[in-house]
């Protein structure tokens, strides 16, 4: 007789339940956000190599309004067309020949204005120099021995005092030279100015004299933080040579200024428009905006006149001259696209930044 066998029945519910008792838990560890892409302000160091210019990138699924500002951002086609746009109308309203003469004729006056006018906001603690040019860090260090450093276009002291109150070197002396008379009166009359440390002077950079107090080869640093775009193209060589002049050998330039297409010279209207690149602001001052290859050249001595169109053996001496000047040891171009959130407003900004070395 066959046996019979009774057998438990299982319900889906307790299947479900004995299997997912077998299951283990993984542990997903956080994904922790990139420094420069946090919104911590304790965290966002947005980088260590000053010429990295920021590693905040836009991408493609990205907010570009989640952030205040995003680096290495190309201008979209838009804002090249509304540029370009910009330029022919500002290329087709220039500044009269009167107007042109008013400005160039006397541009210290036009400073002297600006820091009388200016008097309670032209001063802007630029906390941001030492990342930008490591050899501040170094020549302001205990142990770094005697330094000379001169800054040309000092203004209100916006590069100067923030470098002496970092400073732990008390063989550093800083020459702040300036071309308007009313900024050197300013930063004289500052509380923290010690005569010890630092020495302010009127100074004309595309002239022919050399800084008060300061002789060939003499200095071992010099900062032009936005003021080589205040000289009209015809200074340009003139300034160079100062420089040359003054630097000791293997002497180091620290360089920044605007660049072609920031939204700055974008803007402008009819009637500021002086020549290629080079605009009058509202107050009267001067402003260039530079090309990469084009500062490369000047810092360099390269020639811009053909071989072929040099006209006689004087210009060849002068040119070979000319092609000794400095090494380049870095220059980049920084673009940034700055945001108004509220507003929903994005603005592309464009600076050149340079480290040339005397030969």
């Amino acid at each position: 007789m066959a046996s019979t066998a009774t057998e438990a029945v299982v319900s889906p519910t307790d299947e479900l339940l004995a299997k997912a008792s077998a299951l283990t838990v993984q542990e997903v560890p956080e994904v922790e956000l990139p420094p420069h892409r946090r919104h911590d302000p304790q965290h966002n160091m947005k980088r260590s190599d000053p010429f990295q210019f920021g590693s905040r990138y836009l991408q493609e699924n990205d907010d570009v309004f989640e952030f205040n500002a995003w680096d290495h951002v190309e201008t979209d086609d838009t804002y090249k067309e509304y540029a370009e746009q910009q330029y022919a109308m500002q290329r087709g309203s220039p500044v009269s020949d009167f107007d042109k003469n008013r400005f160039n004729s006397d541009p210290a006056k036009w400073w002297n204005l600006f820091y009388k006018n200016n008097t309670a906001n032209f001063f802007k603690n630029r906390k941001w120099l030492q990342q930008e040019f490591p050899i501040l860090e170094k020549v302001t260090s205990e142990n770094a021995g005697p330094v000379t450093l001169l800054e040309v276009g000092a203004g209100a002291g916006n590069t100067a005092f923030p470098i002496l109150a970092n400073n732990k070197n008390p063989r550093l002396k800083v020459h702040a030279c300036d071309f308007s008379k009313k900024a050197v009166e300013v930063m004289r009359s500052h509380e923290e100015y010690n005569t010890d440390l630092m020495q302010a002077d009127v100074w004309d950079a595309a002239g022919e004299d050399l800084p008060p107090g300061l002789e060939e080869s003499s200095v071992d640093v010099v900062l032009m933080i936005f003021i080589f775009s205040a000289l009209s193209p015809k200074q340009w060589e003139q300034a160079v040579r100062n420089i040359y002049r003054v630097l000791k050998p293997g002497g180091e330039v620290c360089f920044r200024d605007y660049g072609r297409g920031d939204l700055a010279q974008v803007r402008f209207k009819k009637g500021r428009y002086l020549e290629e690149n080079f605009y009058i602001r509202g107050d009267g001052t001067r402003v260039y905006f530079f090309e990469k290859d084009e500062l490369a050249s000047i810092w360099t001595g390269a020639s811009t006149i053909p071989e072929d169109e040099v006209a006689d053996e004087t210009t060849k001496e002068v040119n070979e001259m000319k092609s000794a000047l400095f090494d380049i040891e870095e220059l980049g171009v920084d673009r940034r696209m700055l945001v108004n959130r509220a507003r929903k407003l994005k603005m592309y900004r464009c600076w050149m930044q340079g480290r040339f070395r005397k030969k």
